[in-house]
């Protein structure tokens, strides 16, 4: 159990916003290596519950880059993860002024299957609504079931989370 409440809230166009706002100012610390820079995860789908965090998603031409960048990054107000569990992922959080994390930011070099992954599982859960509504109830549910426990909350729903990756891969294979 954590301190750390798990919050999933109903979608807010504001996301869309924040995302281009931090996607300007990413691209000002990457302008030599203009990397694609993706808004990913629940916060971009329309219509989708999601915890209010923006998930970004960065393919650079070398980690090198990133490693290079990450001084940028802190003095913007990322803070450095390394790789967080993900071999070749360089992994950032930003938190607002109260210092409740506002940013989850995930590098990786150009070409990784990780960012194809994210893209097609956001990609499908647009194009199946139906499906979006499945995850936004089972998140909402396990958010209230385990308010305190991010752990119990990320197994709740993984088995649904697999099953659209699943159905996501299938729909658009790499």
């Amino acid at each position: 159990m954590s301190t750390r409440r798990v919050e999933v809230v109903p979608y807010r166009t504001e996301w869309k916003t924040l995302f281009q706002t931090e996607k300007h100012l990413l691209e000002a610390i990457f302008q030599q290596g203009k990397p694609e820079i993706h808004h990913f995860g629940s916060t971009s789908v329309p219509g989708l519950s999601a915890k209010p965090i923006i998930d970004i998603l960065l393919a650079a031409d070398s980690l090198d880059e990133l490693e290079e960048a990450t001084p940028a990054l802190q003095a913007a107000g990322y803070e450095a993860k390394g790789e967080h569990g993900i071999q070749g992922r360089r992994y950032f959080q930003k938190n607002d002024e109260k210092g409740i994390r506002k940013v989850h930011l995930h590098a990786y070099k150009k070409g990784d299957p990780q960012l194809h992954r994210h893209l097609v599982f956001r990609d499908y859960l647009v194009a199946h609504p139906e499906e979006a509504a499945r995850y936004a109830e089972i998140k909402e549910k396990a958010a209230r079931k385990y308010e305190y426990d991010i752990e119990a909350y990320i197994e709740e729903k993984a088995p649904l989370a697999i099953e659209l990756e699943q159905n996501a891969l299938a729909w658009k294979p790499l």
